[in-house]
């Protein structure tokens, strides 16, 4: 017996269609920018199509907030969770700095729109996404302040306010994403080992220094006294 093979692409094979090419417009042009329209053209569907996924330009915004909070709070779980801290910090700081250009776009997306997740939404879609995103946040912040916090009661950081550091570290970390750029003077490499040599030194651990920086540095000369 020989299947009958359905060539239509599946609701969610669209849905993810939709979802990488609002990632692209919204990176690059920018939220504000990017017409409705212009995305139902790039996946090949036609306008109206859309609201069958997403019932607005802005809950398909806080959909890719809310995934990329979930992939980015997996990740850090996957890669720091059973660590020693300072092992743990340093796997965390790496992990968020390991990601694909298409990534970069979804984190810059985020971290430009944090303010929608302050108000509720009319929008009973529009709600349900920006509380998910909340949660996320909330278990984000939770985790790098319960990994500190580890730290500090085995002496391995400087005692401080666990939370406080946290969100500061984190601020540390997406602050990255306002201003890098794939294909820019600095790799993401070299931003990663600058952000761990930062953070470090914040939590009271003597920062590496990163191979470029040994490699480049010369040894000073001994002065004399004359």
């Amino acid at each position: 017996m020989v299947l009958a093979v359905d060539n239509e692409p599946s609701p969610r094979s669209k849905r993810a269609a939709i979802l990488q090419a609002a990632v692209e417009f919204f990176g690059e042009v920018g939220y504000e920018h990017t017409k409705w329209s212009a995305v139902a053209d790039r996946v090949g569907i036609g306008q109206t199509a859309l609201y069958h996924y997403f019932e607005s330009k802005a809950h398909c915004l806080l959909t890719i907030m809310h995934l990329e909070l979930q992939r980015s709070w997996e990740r850090f779980r996957e890669a720091a969770l059973e660590l020693p801290p300072e092992q743990a910090l340093v796997a965390g700081i790496s992990t968020a700095f390991a990601v694909t250009d298409h990534e970069v776009l979804q984190m810059r997306i985020l971290h430009s729109h944090m303010d929608m997740l302050a108000t509720a939404r009319t929008s009973d879609r529009e709600e349900e996404e920006r509380r998910a995103s909340r949660r996320l946040v909330r278990q984000i912040e939770g985790e790098w302040s319960a990994l500190l916090d580890r730290g500090m009661k085995d002496g391995t950081f400087d005692r401080a306010d666990a939370t406080t550091m946290g969100r500061a570290v984190l601020g540390l970390i997406v602050s990255v994403w306002t201003w890098y750029r794939p294909g820019g003077p600095m790799s993401l490499t070299a931003v990663s080992e600058f952000i761990e040599a930062c953070v470090l030194r914040m939590v009271g651990v003597e920062a590496r220094l990163p191979v470029s920086a040994r490699s480049s540095r010369r040894p000073r000369k001994a002065r004399t006294r004359s």
